[in-house]
């Protein structure tokens, strides 16, 4: 659906792992939503609105994408929108979309798997918007299906495992560069050190790493960073490998070990979810 995908892409995305929701129904989204819009006016009264200094009338609503799944046994993911207009002015103001999240569960079939009736598995969360609407937003959930959000960050190890599988994908559109950024531990300042690799240069170095193609390894992904390593230190003598890899950044997506994710490409959504959705799980276990 080129409408749920525009809603997804290009927007930094900040990540959740969710324990399953208890008696959750995607039957009552409409009530689902009524019930958070007055629980935010509630917190807003008692001082903790976003806004200061302005009144604001905040519409909350929850609905179903039911197309973003990996397989049959997913649960449709659910996208949570928050949307302002001040009360100061025109009832028939235009409305503006200030805070959106949504729970997803792409390939996930391991977990629904043991998971009670009564339980839904809605194990990855992601937010755009201010931290204090996530905040209420989360307290809302939490408080209504007996769950817990737990921010997801990503190591290293996957960051790399993104940079190979990124690499791997065919893009026609964009030309945009590989590029990696490592953190210099025990420093008394921050330093980091970007590393832009050419699409084409990077995807001919997988291509030669690469055994068996639509299968990726972790020799084969160790073996890729490697040459990568090998290749910057030839060049700058600079040991990459006792550095902290903190960012990956391509024509596919870009992610960062804070838990921060953007999406480029609308073919690779999907893909790039049954990753993010696996880890979830594991932070979950």
């Amino acid at each position: 659906n080129p409408q749920t995908i525009a809603l997804l892409l290009r927007k930094q995305w900040t990540l959740y792992s969710v324990t399953p929701l208890y008696r959750f129904c995607s039957a009552h989204l409409k009530d689902y939503g009524r019930l958070l819009s007055a629980f935010i006016a509630a917190e807003k009264q008692k001082g903790m609105a976003v806004e200061i200094g302005v009144e604001l009338d905040i519409k909350v609503s929850v609905s179903s994408l039911p197309e973003l799944k990996g397989s049959y046994q997913d649960e449709a993911a659910i996208l949570v929108q928050l949307s302002s207009r001040s009360l100061a002015s025109q009832k028939n103001s235009e409305e503006k979309l200030i805070w959106s999240g949504w729970f997803c569960c792409v390939a996930g079939d391991d977990l629904s798997k043991n998971v009670p009736e009564d339980f839904t598995c809605l194990p990855l969360f992601l937010a755009n918007g201010a931290e204090s609407y996530t905040a209420i937003v989360g307290s809302w959930f939490q408080k209504t299906f007996d769950c817990s959000f737990h921010r997801l960050a990503i190591s290293p190890l996957n960051l790399s495992w993104m940079a190979a599988m990124w690499t791997a994908c065919k893009v026609d559109e964009s030309v945009s560069a590989l590029e990696l950024v490592f953190s210099v531990p025990h420093l008394p300042y921050p330093l980091d050190i970007s590393y832009a690799i050419h699409p084409e240069d990077a995807k001919a170095l997988w291509d030669t790493v690469q055994k068996t193609p639509g299968e990726i390894t972790q020799e084969e992904v160790d073996v890729f960073m490697d040459c990568l390593y090998s290749h910057f230190h030839r060049h700058f003598k600079i040991h990459l490998s006792a550095t902290k890899l903190v960012k990956v950044s391509s024509a596919v997506a870009s992610a960062h070990c804070d838990g921060i994710i953007k999406f480029l490409q609308s073919q690779y959504v999907t893909g790039v979810l049954m990753l993010l959705t696996e880890l979830a799980i594991s932070h979950i276990q």
